[in-house]
């Protein structure tokens, strides 16, 4: 067997829309879970036991069940048992939504507990609602705090989403693996997928390391 990375290039387009459905797939869960992650965070804190008993319940199964289990439970099991038909893209948005709402919840709440307590009797003292409180000095406080976990479970995300491609959604795991299988080159293909896959997240990691070390430092504590 010959290896020739040149049969990848007549492929580049078909693998660089599989890497924007790949991106795309992983900012808007990113953004949602980021969300979710936020108000969990806020819910395991509460003097409610009920409700940190659920989160934390949430939060411990999803960090300690493996993602692909997970994308396959929403994808096969979810439409049985609640008799919902979901297509592929909305369970694959559901289960990385759950998974980073998951890690992030930790995130945030790490975060939260840094916020001195003084902030929160300014807070009291200006006779600030609960909303607004969490709102304009709660939330701004620990999301620059929280920046780098942030962009780390990012990364994590970006590479994690490689599992979407076994319910068949066709992100740039699963163009690359079709591309190959049809072409019987695997080794050029799935060499020229992880080439693309580090391309992207390598600079996320350097850029994680730039923000913690030049500006959270000096602004956020």
């Amino acid at each position: 067997m010959s290896f020739d990375i040149t049969s990848v290039f007549p492929y580049w387009l078909i693998l660089l829309k599989g890497l924007g459905i790949t991106i795309a797939f992983t900012s808007s869960c990113a953004v949602l879970g980021s969300l979710l992650g936020f108000t969990v965070a806020l819910l395991r804190i509460s003097p409610n036991r009920i409700v940190q008993g659920i989160t934390s319940f949430y939060v411990q199964f999803f960090r300690g069940t493996p993602l692909l289990i997970q994308l396959f439970w929403v994808f096969f099991c979810f439409p049985v048992v609640f008799r919902i038909a979901i297509p592929p893209y909305a369970s694959v948005v559901i289960s990385l939504t759950l998974y980073m709402g998951a890690i992030t919840c930790e995130t945030f709440r790490g975060a939260l507990k840094s916020i001195s307590g003084e902030q929160h009797d300014a807070c009291i003292a200006l006779s600030l609602p609960p909303q607004a409180k969490i709102l304009y000095v709660i939330f701004p406080q620990a999301l620059l705090r929280a920046i780098p976990p942030l962009l780390s479970n990012v990364v994590s995300l970006f590479k994690e989403s490689a599992l979407i491609s076994s319910v068949g959604v066709a992100d740039l795991m699963f163009v690359g693996q079709s591309i190959s299988n049809a072409t019987a080159k695997p080794v050029e293909f799935l060499t020229a997928v992880a080439i693309i896959y580090f391309l992207v997240a390598f600079p996320l990691t350097r850029l994680v390391g730039l923000v913690e070390s030049r500006f959270l430092k000096r602004f956020a504590y």
